[in-house]
């Protein structure tokens, strides 16, 4: 590992000033993500600015009603906290989904979303990969790609963005607030990630330096009525291979309002805008599911060695709307 320099951030200008004196510096949350990257070279800072002990670990209840998340709320206490699983269950249950209890101790909400891709290529040093070399080229295009991504891809990266907790954030339309040198800013979580593109190194839509401050959530009362699953290859511990978030109200036994949100299909969390459209004001039925799920996914490009998951996020999205609606229906 390559020898870094270490600074504690004492207040939110201090640390965005301390990254923006230094093109090298990165923030460090948990480190749960980005100190791994560092052991393999993959990431080589040459100081790392600690924000783990900034005022930002609280969950509060916006004025409007929604909920106001710090970026350096642990994905452990974001989980128990009362009013997430009342009002977004969704998402306590993508965070429980994620990795182990004691890495979700130390794993933040900022660094959550700023994660970098589980794509083995990626890691290797030693491999082509335009996310970590831009212009070297796309090892998995042609080399191991089961697990990459069928939508939003391009020839320079089909990598999947590994977040569950950014999977339920798409879904209830969360803003990611952050301080950049020149001032505060805001980004619906929609315009967050870039997409891929012929960049696939640039990830996100944040000015240089900025700091993740919080994650809002409007007030959604469908979130009440919410779901999380995800499907991986062993039973713990493992990335998903696919996973929705999905949101449902029936009534009449038609879809007033239903949010949909894919994970590890695309680069970032896919929000599914086409079947929520397809369904929204149509019949509750499985059938009306299955041809919402096939609309989304018409833009599905697989690759050789991944088109099973266009028939698993088919299932997903059918198998969940039907426990939704008969949850409603009781």
């Amino acid at each position: 590992m390559r020898e870094f320099g270490y600074r504690r951030a004492v207040d939110v200008p201090g640390a965005v000033a301390l990254l923006s004196a230094d093109p090298e510096a990165r923030y460090l949350g948990g480190g749960t993500n980005l100190v791994d990257l560092m052991k393999t070279g993959v990431e080589r800072p040459g100081l790392l600015v600690d924000v783990r002990e900034l005022p930002l670990d609280r969950v509060e209840t916006t004025a409007d009603g929604g909920l106001r998340i710090g970026s350096t709320v642990t994905n452990s206490d974001l989980a128990a906290d009362p009013e997430v699983r009342r009002r977004y269950p969704a998402l306590a249950q993508a965070v429980l989904a994620g990795a182990s209890g004691q890495l979700r101790n130390m794993a933040t909400v900022g660094g959550n979303l700023l994660q970098r891709t589980r794509c083995g290529y990626f890691a290797d040093p030693a491999r082509p990969c335009n996310k970590r070399v831009p212009g070297s080229g796309c090892s998995a295009v042609t080399g191991e790609h089961r697990n990459h991504a069928i939508l939003g891809a391009s020839e320079h990266c089909v990598a999947v963005h590994p977040s569950d907790m950014g999977v339920a954030l798409a879904a209830f339309d969360a803003v990611v607030s952050y301080e950049a040198a020149d001032g505060p800013g805001e980004l619906a979580f929609t315009e967050f990630y870039l997409p891929v593109g012929e960049s696939p190194h640039r990830e996100t839509a944040l000015p240089p330096g900025a700091l993740i401050t919080a994650v809002t959530l409007p007030p959604a009362p469908v979130a009440a009525a919410s779901r999380y699953r995800k499907v991986r290859e062993r039973a713990s511990y493992a990335f998903a291979i696919g996973s929705i978030a999905a949101a449902l109200d029936v009534r009449d036994k038609a879809v007033h309002e239903v949010r949909l949100a894919f994970g590890a299909v695309a680069s970032r969390p896919w929000r599914a805008r086409t079947a929520e459209r397809v369904l929204t004001g149509g019949p509750a039925t499985a059938e009306a599911f299955a041809a919402a799920a096939d609309a989304e996914l018409a833009a599905a490009e697989p690759l050789p060695d991944n088109g099973y998951k266009v028939t698993l996020m088919r299932n997903l999205v059918v198998a969940l709307l039907i426990e939704l609606t008969e949850e409603a229906t009781r």
